[in-house]
């Protein structure tokens, strides 16, 4: 839902190139547009029907913000249960930011 940000990082080199900047506080910025991709595929431990999701470790990092920046989100999962079955407090991804749900198949040893 942001379509811009400014940051610091990049003032005063060719990635600056052409980009409007401006001063806040008497330090420049550069103004960068944010990324949004078609397609986001993200990975979680569970899903429920409609499309909840439950990260574990370390897929709790990016996994949620990619779900919500996407056009179409597109979650693998280990496991999918009923609607009601999911702890709300554990739910890191809502299922209105998720598109499919595909079910990890048995036997599919990546991490």
């Amino acid at each position: 839902g942001i379509p811009a940000f400014f940051t610091p990082t990049g003032v005063g080199t060719i990635v600056a190139e052409g980009k409007e900047t401006r001063d806040f506080d008497g330090k420049t910025y550069v103004m960068e547009r944010s990324l949004v991709p078609d397609v986001s595929l993200v990975k979680a431990w569970m899903a429920d029907r409609a499309g909840n999701l439950v990260f574990r470790r370390t897929a709790r990092n990016f996994n949620p913000v990619m779900a919500m920046a996407a056009s179409v989100t597109i979650a693998e999962v280990d496991e999918v249960v009923e609607l009601g079955d999911l702890d709300p407090e554990n739910i890191a991804s809502s299922g209105v930011f998720v598109h499919r749900v595909v079910k990890r198949q048995p036997g599919d040893t990546r991490p």
